[in-house]
């Protein structure tokens, strides 16, 4: 039966028998074009990657220098106007830079969710917010797919893990870093799923946050070996950050070569190992942003 891979814990049936054959057979029909079926989903990794180096970069630096005007300027503060405005501001600035960062994120996945909810929208959202490369628009899906799950079980399981991980994550990263490594590991580990479906002929439609998550997971693991971790319906049990990478490494790569249909393990493993190459390059490659933060700089100024 043809499913829908939710890269977490949960994946509804979604057609069935008939509909399995089809789209095995779209992708047996164009097998001669199976590098250009790779091509396009590649290039469009590389995009956004770049798109998100540049801009976390640029947003850095914009940043940066907003609070060193405010600081020159010494500007008074004045208090909301009105009792709401004023306790939605203070609890906006008690949360950490990391739950600032989550906020925007959980509400664009619950958005999407809600999105599922309406029934005239379902042709829409399995075009777009399902990543499927047997669909002819394979591209926009790999990176909005990742805010979509059609569970609220599903969503509420990555938005507990990710809020679990986001201020540690962006206490190493920062905001502009941890922002542009989420969105970038997204694509890359749908790029994962896509090639693992092309090339073995495996159907089936993916969505979930969890092939992003897997990738903040990865880096804090790496720089953080003996970080204690636990199993969110198994608290008792306690486990180091190195333990659970090789595990979940273990398990994803079997699940690959076994054809699990449970997860989209594709798509996991992409995004755990991305997160370690950003842990172990990740540094080198953030501080050659200097030239084009430069360049930046003098193109602003001289405007």
């Amino acid at each position: 039966m043809l499913s829908l891979a939710q890269r977490c814990l949960f994946r509804p049936p979604c057609g069935g028998q008939q509909l399995r054959l089809f789209r095995m057979g779209k992708l047996a029909s164009n097998s001669a074009g199976t590098s250009m079926k790779i091509l396009k989903p590649i290039l469009f990794t590389g995009a956004v990657g770049s798109t998100c180096y540049v801009g976390a970069s640029i947003w850095q630096y914009e940043d940066v220098r907003a609070k060193m005007i405010s600081k020159s300027l010494l500007q008074p503060r004045f208090k909301k106007a009105g009792s709401l405005r004023q306790h939605m501001n203070a609890f906006w600035n008690s949360l950490s830079e990391g739950q600032k960062i989550f906020a925007p994120i959980l509400a664009c996945n619950v958005a999407v969710f809600c999105a599922w909810r309406l029934p005239r929208l379902q042709p829409f959202m399995y075009r777009l917010f399902c990543a499927d490369p047997a669909q002819k628009a394979v591209c926009w899906p790999m990176l909005l797919s990742t805010f979509s799950h059609q569970s609220f079980l599903h969503l509420a399981a990555n938005m507990f893990v990710l809020h679990s991980f986001s201020t540690g994550a962006v206490a190493t990263l920062g905001k502009e870093q941890f922002l542009g490594l989420y969105l970038a590991s997204g694509v890359v580990s749908s790029l994962a799923s896509h090639t693992y479906k092309v090339l073995t002929r495996f159907p089936g439609r993916s969505l979930g946050a969890s092939g992003a998550i897997m990738a903040i997971l990865g880096y804090i693991c790496t720089v953080h070996p003996d970080i204690r971790l636990s199993i969110i319906f198994l608290p008792q049990f306690h486990f180091t950050g190195e333990m659970a990478i090789r595990s979940l490494l273990l398990m994803d790569s079997v699940g690959m070569v076994m054809r699990w249909k449970f997860f989209d393990h594709a798509a996991h493993l992409g995004g755990t190992l991305f997160g370690i190459f950003w842990a172990v390059c990740g540094h080198n490659l953030w501080m050659k942003r200097e030239v084009l933060v430069t360049w930046w700089h003098n193109n602003r100024s001289s405007k």
